[in-house]
Protein backbone atom coordinates (compact mmCIF):
# COMPACT_ATOMS: atom_id res chain seq x y z
CA UNK A 1 0.00 0.00 0.00
CA UNK A 2 2.90 2.47 0.84
CA UNK A 3 4.64 2.35 -1.86
CA UNK A 4 2.00 3.33 -4.13
CA UNK A 5 2.18 6.86 -2.12
CA UNK A 6 6.10 6.67 -2.39
CA UNK A 7 5.58 6.51 -6.22
CA UNK A 8 4.04 9.53 -6.53
CA UNK A 9 6.74 11.60 -3.96
CA UNK A 10 9.47 10.32 -6.88
CA UNK A 11 8.86 13.59 -9.10
CA UNK A 12 11.01 15.89 -7.96
CA UNK A 13 9.79 19.02 -5.59
CA UNK A 14 6.35 17.13 -4.94
CA UNK A 15 6.84 16.67 -1.21
CA UNK A 16 7.61 20.37 -1.19
CA UNK A 17 4.82 21.41 -2.57
CA UNK A 18 2.36 18.47 -0.71
CA UNK A 19 4.11 19.62 2.88
CA UNK A 20 3.83 23.33 2.59
CA UNK A 21 0.22 23.18 1.07
CA UNK A 22 -0.31 21.11 4.31
CA UNK A 23 0.51 23.82 6.45
CA UNK A 24 -0.96 26.51 3.75
CA UNK A 25 -3.92 25.05 4.31
CA UNK A 26 -4.45 24.23 8.43
CA UNK A 27 -5.93 27.98 8.76
CA UNK A 28 -9.72 26.34 6.62
CA UNK A 29 -10.12 24.19 9.71
CA UNK A 30 -8.69 27.17 12.43
CA UNK A 31 -9.91 30.01 11.95
CA UNK A 32 -14.02 28.85 12.26
CA UNK A 33 -14.08 27.65 15.17
CA UNK A 34 -11.15 30.03 16.40
CA UNK A 35 -13.86 33.11 15.76
CA UNK A 36 -16.52 31.48 17.53
CA UNK A 37 -13.72 30.77 20.50
CA UNK A 38 -12.53 33.94 20.54
CA UNK A 39 -15.90 35.82 20.58
CA UNK A 40 -17.77 33.96 22.67
CA UNK A 41 -14.74 34.00 25.38
CA UNK A 42 -14.73 37.80 25.12
CA UNK A 43 -17.57 38.95 24.17
CA UNK A 44 -20.12 36.05 26.03
CA UNK A 45 -21.80 36.01 22.26
CA UNK A 46 -22.20 32.90 20.18
CA UNK A 47 -24.81 34.22 18.01
CA UNK A 48 -22.04 37.16 17.26
CA UNK A 49 -19.32 34.13 16.32
CA UNK A 50 -21.75 32.67 14.32
CA UNK A 51 -22.56 36.23 12.50
CA UNK A 52 -18.63 36.33 12.21
CA UNK A 53 -18.07 33.07 10.55
CA UNK A 54 -20.68 33.08 8.13
CA UNK A 55 -19.64 36.26 6.91
CA UNK A 56 -16.05 34.92 6.47
CA UNK A 57 -17.54 31.76 4.88
CA UNK A 58 -20.03 33.13 2.34
CA UNK A 59 -16.72 35.90 1.39
CA UNK A 60 -15.18 32.61 1.03
CA UNK A 61 -17.76 31.19 -1.06
CA UNK A 62 -17.90 34.71 -3.75
CA UNK A 63 -14.00 35.06 -3.51
CA UNK A 64 -12.25 31.40 -4.02
CA UNK A 65 -13.26 31.60 -7.47
CA UNK A 66 -12.47 34.33 -8.80
CA UNK A 67 -9.27 34.34 -7.07
CA UNK A 68 -8.52 30.84 -8.68
CA UNK A 69 -10.10 32.24 -11.88
CA UNK A 70 -6.68 34.64 -11.57
CA UNK A 71 -4.40 32.20 -11.01
CA UNK A 72 -5.05 30.14 -14.16
CA UNK A 73 -5.07 33.18 -15.99
CA UNK A 74 -1.82 34.58 -13.98
CA UNK A 75 0.17 32.41 -12.00
CA UNK A 76 -0.14 30.84 -8.40
CA UNK A 77 2.76 33.11 -7.21
CA UNK A 78 1.49 36.39 -8.62
CA UNK A 79 -2.26 36.17 -7.97
CA UNK A 80 -1.87 34.00 -4.06
CA UNK A 81 0.44 36.45 -2.51
CA UNK A 82 -1.34 39.43 -3.49
CA UNK A 83 -4.54 37.48 -1.86
CA UNK A 84 -2.98 36.16 1.01
CA UNK A 85 -1.51 39.82 2.34
CA UNK A 86 -5.25 40.97 2.04
CA UNK A 87 -6.12 38.26 3.99
CA UNK A 88 -3.84 38.36 6.87
CA UNK A 89 -4.40 41.85 7.37
CA UNK A 90 -7.61 41.67 7.22
CA UNK A 91 -7.17 38.84 10.43
CA UNK A 92 -4.79 41.18 12.11
CA UNK A 93 -7.07 43.83 12.13
CA UNK A 94 -9.91 41.80 13.36
CA UNK A 95 -7.62 40.74 15.91
CA UNK A 96 -7.09 43.78 16.97
CA UNK A 97 -10.42 44.82 17.24
CA UNK A 98 -11.58 41.75 19.51
CA UNK A 99 -8.54 42.60 21.60
CA UNK A 100 -9.85 46.50 21.88
CA UNK A 101 -13.30 45.88 21.82
CA UNK A 102 -14.11 48.24 18.04
CA UNK A 103 -17.98 48.50 17.74
CA UNK A 104 -19.27 45.49 16.78
CA UNK A 105 -19.93 46.21 12.84
CA UNK A 106 -16.30 46.65 11.97
CA UNK A 107 -15.98 42.90 12.79
CA UNK A 108 -17.90 42.04 9.52
CA UNK A 109 -15.62 43.99 7.01
CA UNK A 110 -12.03 42.29 8.62
CA UNK A 111 -14.48 38.48 7.77
CA UNK A 112 -14.84 39.38 4.59
CA UNK A 113 -11.34 40.62 3.78
CA UNK A 114 -10.08 37.21 5.74
CA UNK A 115 -12.42 35.16 2.81
CA UNK A 116 -9.15 36.70 -0.14
CA UNK A 117 -7.26 33.23 1.39
CA UNK A 118 -8.43 31.17 -0.86
CA UNK A 119 -8.48 27.44 -1.64
CA UNK A 120 -4.90 26.13 -1.60
CA UNK A 121 -6.09 22.63 -1.76
CA UNK A 122 -7.00 23.35 -5.39
CA UNK A 123 -3.79 24.77 -5.77
CA UNK A 124 -2.10 21.93 -4.45
CA UNK A 125 -3.98 19.35 -6.76
CA UNK A 126 -3.67 21.16 -10.34
CA UNK A 127 0.26 21.02 -9.26
CA UNK A 128 -0.18 16.86 -9.10
CA UNK A 129 -3.16 17.04 -12.34
CA UNK A 130 -0.11 18.76 -14.09
CA UNK A 131 2.84 16.08 -12.51
CA UNK A 132 0.41 12.89 -13.49
CA UNK A 133 -1.97 13.81 -16.08
CA UNK A 134 -1.11 11.41 -18.44
CA UNK A 135 -0.40 8.91 -15.39
CA UNK A 136 -4.11 8.44 -14.00
CA UNK A 137 -3.49 6.07 -11.27
CA UNK A 138 -1.04 8.34 -9.62
CA UNK A 139 -2.76 10.64 -10.39
CA UNK A 140 -5.58 9.21 -8.29
CA UNK A 141 -3.48 8.16 -5.30
CA UNK A 142 -2.41 11.93 -5.39
CA UNK A 143 -6.31 12.97 -5.04
CA UNK A 144 -6.40 10.75 -2.33
CA UNK A 145 -3.13 11.75 -0.40
CA UNK A 146 -4.67 15.17 -0.52
CA UNK A 147 -8.05 13.58 1.10
CA UNK A 148 -6.26 11.78 3.61
CA UNK A 149 -4.38 15.28 4.33
CA UNK A 150 -7.77 17.27 4.44
CA UNK A 151 -9.02 15.16 6.94
CA UNK A 152 -5.57 15.12 9.33
CA UNK A 153 -6.56 19.60 9.16
CA UNK A 154 -9.27 19.04 10.04
CA UNK A 155 -8.94 16.65 13.02
CA UNK A 156 -5.72 18.46 14.26
CA UNK A 157 -6.92 22.13 13.26
CA UNK A 158 -9.52 22.56 15.51
CA UNK A 159 -8.65 20.99 18.66
CA UNK A 160 -5.39 22.86 18.08
CA UNK A 161 -7.40 26.20 17.78
CA UNK A 162 -9.86 25.46 20.73
CA UNK A 163 -7.20 24.41 22.65
CA UNK A 164 -5.04 27.93 22.50
CA UNK A 165 -8.20 30.09 22.72
CA UNK A 166 -9.05 28.60 26.08
CA UNK A 167 -5.55 27.74 27.71
CA UNK A 168 -3.31 30.61 26.49
CA UNK A 169 -5.59 33.40 25.19
CA UNK A 170 -9.31 33.75 23.74
CA UNK A 171 -7.15 35.46 20.28
CA UNK A 172 -4.52 33.00 20.29
CA UNK A 173 -5.98 30.04 17.71
CA UNK A 174 -7.04 32.74 15.25
CA UNK A 175 -3.55 34.18 15.57
CA UNK A 176 -1.49 31.08 15.16
CA UNK A 177 -3.99 30.34 11.94
CA UNK A 178 -3.03 33.60 10.11
CA UNK A 179 0.91 32.87 11.22
CA UNK A 180 0.35 29.05 9.50
CA UNK A 181 -1.82 30.93 6.67
CA UNK A 182 1.31 33.34 5.85
CA UNK A 183 4.46 31.46 6.33
CA UNK A 184 2.65 28.70 4.39
CA UNK A 185 1.78 30.83 0.96
CA UNK A 186 5.28 32.23 0.93
CA UNK A 187 6.55 28.55 1.02
CA UNK A 188 4.36 26.85 -1.29
CA UNK A 189 4.94 29.47 -3.74
CA UNK A 190 8.35 29.26 -3.35
CA UNK A 191 8.24 26.14 -5.41
CA UNK A 192 8.44 27.10 -8.99
CA UNK A 193 9.25 24.41 -10.63
CA UNK A 194 6.05 22.90 -10.14
CA UNK A 195 4.21 25.59 -10.88
CA UNK A 196 1.11 25.00 -13.34
CA UNK A 197 2.04 27.78 -16.08
CA UNK A 198 0.02 30.63 -16.87
CA UNK A 199 -2.86 30.72 -19.43
CA UNK A 200 -3.02 34.49 -20.42
CA UNK A 201 -5.40 33.14 -23.35
CA UNK A 202 -7.99 32.28 -20.99
CA UNK A 203 -8.87 36.45 -21.03
CA UNK A 204 -9.82 36.11 -24.49
CA UNK A 205 -12.32 33.19 -23.63
CA UNK A 206 -14.72 34.92 -21.44
CA UNK A 207 -17.21 33.18 -19.14
CA UNK A 208 -17.09 30.83 -15.78
CA UNK A 209 -16.49 27.28 -16.07
CA UNK A 210 -19.38 27.16 -14.57
CA UNK A 211 -21.28 27.32 -17.69
CA UNK A 212 -20.29 23.12 -17.61
CA UNK A 213 -23.59 21.47 -16.35
CA UNK A 214 -21.60 18.93 -15.06
CA UNK A 215 -19.77 21.35 -12.90
CA UNK A 216 -23.00 22.81 -11.90
CA UNK A 217 -24.01 19.38 -10.79
CA UNK A 218 -20.71 18.86 -8.64
CA UNK A 219 -20.97 22.09 -7.03
CA UNK A 220 -24.67 21.60 -6.33
CA UNK A 221 -24.37 18.66 -4.97
CA UNK A 222 -20.79 19.61 -2.88
CA UNK A 223 -23.92 22.19 -1.11
CA UNK A 224 -25.76 19.52 -0.10
CA UNK A 225 -22.46 18.33 1.00
CA UNK A 226 -21.63 20.88 3.34
CA UNK A 227 -24.89 20.82 4.81
CA UNK A 228 -24.04 17.95 5.80
CA UNK A 229 -20.44 18.48 7.24
CA UNK A 230 -21.43 21.80 8.73
CA UNK A 231 -24.80 19.89 10.46
CA UNK A 232 -23.26 17.21 11.89
CA UNK A 233 -20.86 19.39 13.68
CA UNK A 234 -23.22 21.34 14.84
CA UNK A 235 -25.94 19.03 16.61
CA UNK A 236 -22.97 16.74 17.99
CA UNK A 237 -21.99 19.76 20.21
CA UNK A 238 -25.17 19.85 21.22
CA UNK A 239 -26.02 16.36 21.91
CA UNK A 240 -22.86 16.22 23.69
CA UNK A 241 -23.62 19.43 25.89
CA UNK A 242 -27.01 17.53 26.97
CA UNK A 243 -25.40 14.77 27.94
CA UNK A 244 -23.51 16.60 30.68
CA UNK A 245 -20.08 16.01 28.33
CA UNK A 246 -19.40 18.84 25.79
CA UNK A 247 -15.77 18.66 25.75
CA UNK A 248 -16.44 14.95 24.44
CA UNK A 249 -17.70 16.65 21.60
CA UNK A 250 -14.27 17.80 19.64
CA UNK A 251 -13.08 13.76 20.27
CA UNK A 252 -16.56 12.41 18.98
CA UNK A 253 -16.09 14.92 15.56
CA UNK A 254 -12.61 13.93 15.33
CA UNK A 255 -13.82 10.14 15.06
CA UNK A 256 -15.91 11.43 12.23
CA UNK A 257 -12.52 12.74 10.32
CA UNK A 258 -10.29 9.70 11.02
CA UNK A 259 -12.83 7.52 9.41
CA UNK A 260 -13.05 9.50 5.90
CA UNK A 261 -9.14 9.54 6.24
CA UNK A 262 -8.55 5.83 6.85
CA UNK A 263 -11.02 5.09 3.85
CA UNK A 264 -9.13 7.79 1.36
CA UNK A 265 -5.34 5.67 2.81
CA UNK A 266 -7.10 2.65 1.63
CA UNK A 267 -8.65 3.81 -1.68
CA UNK A 268 -5.41 5.72 -3.10
CA UNK A 269 -3.52 2.05 -3.43
CA UNK A 270 -6.42 0.34 -5.09
CA UNK A 271 -7.09 1.12 -8.69
CA UNK A 272 -10.63 2.74 -8.86
CA UNK A 273 -12.87 0.25 -11.34
CA UNK A 274 -16.03 1.52 -13.13
CA UNK A 275 -17.52 4.71 -13.95
CA UNK A 276 -16.83 7.82 -12.38
CA UNK A 277 -20.45 9.01 -12.37
CA UNK A 278 -21.19 5.68 -10.75
CA UNK A 279 -18.93 5.63 -8.24
CA UNK A 280 -19.87 9.30 -7.20
CA UNK A 281 -23.60 8.80 -7.00
CA UNK A 282 -22.46 5.21 -4.97
CA UNK A 283 -20.47 6.86 -2.84
CA UNK A 284 -23.29 10.00 -2.39
CA UNK A 285 -25.93 7.43 -1.33
CA UNK A 286 -23.93 5.79 1.10
CA UNK A 287 -22.46 9.45 2.64
CA UNK A 288 -26.81 9.54 3.06
CA UNK A 289 -27.46 5.79 3.93
CA UNK A 290 -24.51 6.08 7.02
CA UNK A 291 -26.36 8.76 9.01
CA UNK A 292 -29.17 6.83 9.69
CA UNK A 293 -27.41 4.91 12.40
CA UNK A 294 -26.70 8.58 14.07
CA UNK A 295 -30.31 9.79 14.06
CA UNK A 296 -31.79 6.29 15.51
CA UNK A 297 -28.56 7.02 17.99
CA UNK A 298 -29.66 10.39 19.13
CA UNK A 299 -33.38 9.54 19.54
CA UNK A 300 -32.97 6.14 21.62
CA UNK A 301 -29.55 6.87 23.73
CA UNK A 302 -28.16 8.95 25.97
CA UNK A 303 -25.19 9.69 28.55
CA UNK A 304 -21.96 8.01 27.84
CA UNK A 305 -23.20 5.04 26.06
CA UNK A 306 -24.93 7.68 23.56
CA UNK A 307 -22.06 9.64 22.81
CA UNK A 308 -19.94 6.25 22.64
CA UNK A 309 -22.57 4.65 20.20
CA UNK A 310 -22.27 8.03 18.40
CA UNK A 311 -18.75 8.26 18.03
CA UNK A 312 -18.73 4.89 16.47
CA UNK A 313 -22.06 5.79 13.98
CA UNK A 314 -19.79 9.27 13.11
CA UNK A 315 -16.27 6.80 12.42
CA UNK A 316 -18.70 4.62 10.30
CA UNK A 317 -19.89 7.32 8.48
CA UNK A 318 -16.79 9.02 7.65
CA UNK A 319 -15.64 6.01 5.70
CA UNK A 320 -17.53 7.17 2.94
CA UNK A 321 -16.62 10.87 2.66
CA UNK A 322 -12.93 10.43 1.20
CA UNK A 323 -13.64 8.08 -1.35
CA UNK A 324 -16.99 10.16 -2.43
CA UNK A 325 -14.35 13.59 -2.67
CA UNK A 326 -11.64 11.94 -4.45
CA UNK A 327 -13.92 10.77 -7.15
CA UNK A 328 -15.24 14.22 -7.65
CA UNK A 329 -12.03 15.65 -7.81
CA UNK A 330 -11.29 13.03 -10.74
CA UNK A 331 -14.74 14.11 -12.43
CA UNK A 332 -13.74 17.95 -12.06
CA UNK A 333 -10.12 17.27 -14.09
CA UNK A 334 -11.83 15.11 -16.21
CA UNK A 335 -15.09 17.84 -17.09
CA UNK A 336 -12.79 21.11 -16.77
CA UNK A 337 -10.19 21.81 -19.90
CA UNK A 338 -6.79 22.10 -18.35
CA UNK A 339 -5.82 25.40 -18.41
CA UNK A 340 -8.86 26.56 -16.26
CA UNK A 341 -8.65 23.47 -13.75
CA UNK A 342 -8.02 26.02 -10.44
CA UNK A 343 -11.17 27.68 -11.08
CA UNK A 344 -13.01 23.91 -11.84
CA UNK A 345 -11.39 23.04 -8.63
CA UNK A 346 -12.38 26.25 -6.34
CA UNK A 347 -16.14 26.04 -7.41
CA UNK A 348 -16.67 22.69 -5.56
CA UNK A 349 -14.92 24.23 -2.58
CA UNK A 350 -17.31 27.33 -3.04
CA UNK A 351 -20.36 24.60 -2.82
CA UNK A 352 -19.11 23.25 0.57
CA UNK A 353 -18.77 26.69 1.74
CA UNK A 354 -22.12 27.80 1.04
CA UNK A 355 -23.20 24.61 2.60
CA UNK A 356 -21.67 24.91 5.38
CA UNK A 357 -22.98 28.69 6.01
CA UNK A 358 -26.25 27.57 5.80
CA UNK A 359 -26.08 24.15 7.42
CA UNK A 360 -24.63 25.58 10.54
CA UNK A 361 -27.27 27.89 10.61
CA UNK A 362 -30.32 25.75 10.07
CA UNK A 363 -28.95 23.43 12.22
CA UNK A 364 -28.54 25.56 14.98
CA UNK A 365 -32.32 26.88 14.28
CA UNK A 366 -34.01 22.96 14.61
CA UNK A 367 -31.44 22.14 17.29
CA UNK A 368 -33.11 25.17 19.58
CA UNK A 369 -36.48 23.94 18.54
CA UNK A 370 -36.53 20.54 18.68
CA UNK A 371 -33.20 19.42 20.59
CA UNK A 372 -29.98 17.23 18.89
CA UNK A 373 -32.21 14.49 17.65
CA UNK A 374 -34.05 16.70 15.02
CA UNK A 375 -30.96 18.26 14.49
CA UNK A 376 -29.24 15.08 13.09
CA UNK A 377 -31.77 14.88 10.55
CA UNK A 378 -31.09 18.13 9.09
CA UNK A 379 -27.86 16.00 7.92
CA UNK A 380 -29.94 13.16 6.96
CA UNK A 381 -32.38 15.57 4.55
CA UNK A 382 -29.54 16.99 3.06
CA UNK A 383 -27.93 13.67 2.50
CA UNK A 384 -31.11 12.84 0.35
CA UNK A 385 -31.00 16.24 -1.24
CA UNK A 386 -27.27 15.15 -2.27
CA UNK A 387 -28.69 11.48 -3.61
CA UNK A 388 -31.07 13.58 -5.86
CA UNK A 389 -28.60 15.83 -7.21
CA UNK A 390 -26.71 13.54 -8.37
CA UNK A 391 -28.52 10.88 -9.86
CA UNK A 392 -30.49 13.71 -11.77
CA UNK A 393 -27.50 15.42 -12.77
CA UNK A 394 -25.48 11.84 -14.00
CA UNK A 395 -26.10 12.67 -17.44
CA UNK A 396 -24.00 15.35 -17.11
CA UNK A 397 -21.03 13.42 -15.62
CA UNK A 398 -20.96 10.76 -18.12
CA UNK A 399 -18.33 11.58 -21.36
CA UNK A 400 -16.03 13.77 -19.08
CA UNK A 401 -13.36 15.14 -21.39
CA UNK A 402 -9.76 13.88 -20.96
CA UNK A 403 -7.41 15.64 -19.77
CA UNK A 404 -5.96 16.44 -23.29
CA UNK A 405 -8.97 18.05 -24.54
CA UNK A 406 -8.66 21.70 -25.35
CA UNK A 407 -11.10 24.33 -24.42
CA UNK A 408 -14.27 23.59 -25.22
CA UNK A 409 -16.91 25.66 -26.81
CA UNK A 410 -19.56 26.51 -23.94
CA UNK A 411 -22.37 23.77 -23.23
CA UNK A 412 -25.78 24.22 -23.61
CA UNK A 413 -27.34 23.33 -20.02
Amino acid sequence: MLSSYRQIFAAPGSLAFSATGLVSRLPISMVGVGVVTMFSELRGSYGLAGAITATLALASAALGPQISRLVDRYGQRRVVRPATAVSVLAAALLLLAAWRSWPTWSYFPCAIGMGAMGSTGALVRARWALLYRDDPEKLHTAYSLEAVVDEIIFIVGPILSICLATSVFPEAGVLLATVFLAVGVVLFTAQKRTEPPAHPANRATGGSVLRLPGLRVLTATFVAIGTIFSSVEVVTVAYARAQGHESAASLVLAVYALGSGLAGVVVGALRPSGPARQRFQRGVALMAISLLPLCLVATWCSGTGGLVLAGASLFLAGFSISPTMITATGLVERLVPPARLTEGMSWTTTGLGIGVAGGSYLAGVVVDAAGPAAGYRVALAAGGCAVLLALAGGRWLVGALPASTPEPAAVAS
